[in-house]
């Protein structure tokens, strides 16, 4: 039997995302999974842990990932401004699996890779080091974010509410990804409790690393 969901009435899940986010990433692969169980399509949009944590103190093993994470998400919006919003899919998908995966880097190796694999122009690694995309970065970043409220990273995803009005929310942050129906369950009671009035946060502590499988 077809497990192929009924596209009518398709929902649009917005997520904004930092390629270099373990956390973002599976969450990424757990819609990817929704998708194929449940009318959704996602949407990628670019978020910025550097642009998040600026100004704020950070643990000194996070530090020259602040810096380094720049290169990445600049590559990313110059990408979307000049091929289109679409590309942003692709090119996520190829620097997530370079960067959580392979274990490549932030570096241009790892973007110029990355654009291939996209099939975009190579030249657009010049992005990396361009901080005249900084303004278009912060924008986009602010779009998905300010809707949270700042005590929040990534992902982040944005959808219709049941009054029509889009509803925003931090998470969901797990591993590894569930498929096949487990993901649209889980889907289903993401939405059940972000969609009720005054619900704000469910947490536990996390007791294991990312798996990436």
């Amino acid at each position: 039997m077809s497990t192929t969901p009924d596209r009518a009435g398709t929902t649009i899940a917005d997520v904004w995302v930092d390629p270099r986010c373990p956390w973002a990433w599976i969450t990424s692969r757990w819609l990817l999974e929704v998708e194929q169980v449940r009318p959704l399509e996602t949407r990628f949009h670019i978020m910025s842990l550097s642009v998040l944590n600026e100004g704020r103190e950070v643990p000194e093993k996070y530090r020259q990932g602040m810096i380094d994470g720049w290169a990445c998400v600049r590559v990313c919006i110059a990408a979307q401004e000049q091929h289109g919003k679409a590309v942003l899919r692709p090119l996520y998908n190829a620097m997530g699996r370079l960067i959580h995966h392979e274990k490549a880097g932030l570096g241009h190796d790892m973007i110029t890779a990355a654009l291939k694999e996209a099939d975009l122009p190579v030249d657009l690694v010049g992005a990396a080091d361009d901080t005249g995309w900084d303004e278009k970065l912060r924008i986009e970043h602010h779009e998905g974010m300010d809707p949270v409220g700042s005590e929040v990273g990534t992902p982040v995803i944005h959808v219709p509410g049941p009054d029509g009005q889009p509803l925003a929310f931090f998470g969901p942050v797990l591993t590894p990804a569930p498929r096949g129906e487990a993901a649209g369950k889980l889907w289903d009671g993401v939405l059940a409790v972000t969609s009720t009035d005054g619900f704000f946060e469910l947490k536990r502590g996390r007791d294991r690393d990312p798996i990436f499988d």
